[in-house]
This record gives C-alpha cells, structure tokens and sequence, in this order.
C-alpha cells in the first residue's frame, strides 16, 4: 500500500513539473521555464521565458549534457553576456551578444586556456582594436578595425623581437611600411597605395641593401638584386640571361649583353633575389638557371646529348634535365605569360 502510494505520489509530482514546462500562452508566446531535449533524451538547451524572451540563464548542452554555451540576460532577448566552452569544460569565448549580435569586446581562448585574441565590435560589426596574442602572452599582432574594414594602424610581430608595421585604411595598406628582423634592423620597406604597392620597394639582409624594387599600383617595373663581385653592384633582372653555381662559393651571372659576372656567393641566395618571374631552372642538380625569353630551343652536342640553345650563348654548355627539356618542348613555353609581359615592358 505504501509502495502505491508513494508511486502515486511521484506520478503526480513529475506531471506537474511537466505541465509547468515548455508554457505557451494564447498569444503562441513562450512562457516560464523550458527544457528542450532531442529524440534521444538529451537536453538540448535549458531556460526561462517570458512573453516569448530569454531571461536569466539559459544553458545549452552537449549531448553528453556538458555546458556547450551559457548565456546570461541582462535585458530579456536583446542583450546577453555569452560564454562558450568545449566539450571538456574550457572556456573558449566570451562576450556580449545585442540583438544577436556580438557588441563590445569579446575574447577568445585556447584548451589550455591561455587568451588567444581580444576583439571589440559594434552589433556584430568589427570595429575597435583586435589584438592577437601568442600562448606565452606576448602580444602578436594588433589592428584597428572600422566597419569591418582595418583602418589604422597595423603591427605584428615576426620571430622573437622582429616586426612589421604600416597604416590601413579602409582595408588596404596605405603609405609606409616597414619590417625589422630579431637584431632590430631593417629587414624590408615599401610604399603603398589603396592597398596595392607602388614606388620604392627594398629588401634588406642584416642591414645591407640587397633588394631594389619599382612598383606601378601593384605592378613591378624592375628588380634590381645586389652582386658581390669585386666591386658589389646592382644588376636589373631584365639584364640578366644565366645564372649558375660555380663550385659552392661563386656563381657566374651572364648578361644579356654578353658579359659575365663572378659574385663570390653561392647560387642560392643570387637566385633567391632574382626571383622566378622572369627565370626557369635549366638544371635542377647543377644549379642553373636561365631568363626563360633567351631560350631558343634544344640542341644536340657532338655526342648527341641534348643542350640548352640560348641568345647569347654561355661559354659553357649547359645540359638541360628533364624538367627542363619538358618546359622547353611544350606549347606553352612559347607564349609569354602576362607576368613576364608586364616585366618587360
């Protein structure tokens, strides 16, 4: 008897605790609290209404009922204070929601916790300083942003103490920008305009100038590379027919005018400044390579080895590997790519 009454009981208390959730009222709005679970069972979120409202506290949940967002009301559905967090439990965002959307700043996290970003908005708008940072707390980069554009000042670091900085607006660079290395020197400096580079462009290589540049709003007119031969010098990559290693300290620099240059460097780093816009690899194992608009077509040698035909023709031969030969031989080596045009002109 008393086993049926206490099921009775029972009965009774969880019937009225489910006629009190999930309320609509004759407006079809949602009223006091609601549990919403899925198929399975498992809650999907949990919180109370009124007049069809988020109030208070509303949870959602993972579907092993870990806190997946919990959103806090300060005025019934328009504005919340939001946090979200992994499966684990670790916070990974929080911040103001208005209307639905992100207002204020806000903050981002990793699993192990340490803040990841901080960024400000105005109704889901990025607008403010967004600051990036690394897991040891230093600051990475910093932006301003202004109606979801950056526009400001923009700084982000590069290794341990290098930067880069310059000016946005309207979300392209504009003047200025400048770049130094670990030892605080200049690494790199250029000018912009409506984001696209234009005038001077330098590269710099533990303070020595290394690197020349000339740009038309986002189009290069010449490179200009550094050469250490006995007398270092500035040579256009326009000037420059062929360039390979000789040995592992020098290379030999040929001209389009039939000169030829030793810099007392490795191939590598000559190559490297020159770039491959104008420049394919004859040879990949012996380090050559040539401006792709002085090739003239495939040869034989007196022992029927194939070479390299080029105007003008080293003093040396060059056996072209196969990579090479199958660039030569296709059809769309003889058109000259819109890059190479633009270069030349």
């Amino acid at each position: 008897m008393k086993k049926s009454i206490l099921f009775l009981a029972t009965a009774i208390m969880f019937t009225a605790s489910a006629i009190s959730q999930n309320q609509i009222d004759n407006q079809g709005r949602r009223q006091g609290h609601w549990i919403r679970t899925d198929k399975d069972g498992s809650k999907i979120f949990e919180g109370d209404f009124v007049d069809g409202l988020e109030t208070g506290i509303f949870t959602y949940y993972y579907h092993d009922g870990s806190v997946r967002i919990r959103n806090t009301y300060s005025e019934p559905g328009k504005r919340c204070m939001h946090e979200a967090y992994d499966e684990q439990g670790h916070l990974l965002a929080r911040g103001e929601y208005s209307q639905r959307n992100r207002d204020g700043l806000w903050r981002f996290y990793a699993e192990d916790g340490h803040l990841v970003k901080e960024a400000s908005y105005k109704m889901g708008i990025k607008d403010g300083c967004h600051v990036i940072f690394e897991a040891n707390g230093d600051t990475a980069e910093v932006s301003n942003w202004t109606n979801n554009h950056r526009n400001g000042r923009w700084w982000k670091r590069i290794g341990k103490q290098g930067y880069i900085t310059g000016n946005y607006v309207n979300g392209g660079l504009e003047g200025r920008l400048v770049a130094y290395d670990d030892n605080g020197k200049l690494n790199r400096e250029g000018n912009y305009n409506g984001g696209l580079k234009h005038g001077d462009y330098k590269y710099y290589e533990d303070g020595t100038l290394i690197i020349k540049e000339r740009w038309n709003y986002g189009m290069m007119n010449d490179r200009e590379i550094l050469l250490l031969t006995p007398e270092p010098r500035f040579v256009s990559i326009h000037d420059i027919a062929c360039m390979a290693a000789q040995g592992k300290a020098k290379t030999i620099i040929l001209l389009r005018d039939g000169a030829k240059l030793t810099a007392q460097e490795s191939y590598d780093p000559v190559f490297s400044r020159a770039g491959d816009e104008l420049f394919a690899l004859a040879n990949r194992k012996s380090h050559i390579s040539v401006a792709r608009s002085c090739i003239q077509g495939i040869g034989k040698d007196s022992e029927n080895r194939d070479i390299l035909l080029l105007d003008p023709q080293p003093d040396f031969t060059i056996f072209p590997d196969e990579d090479a030969l199958k660039m030569v031989q296709s059809t769309r080596f003889q058109e000259h790519s819109p890059l190479e045009e633009m270069l030349n002109k």
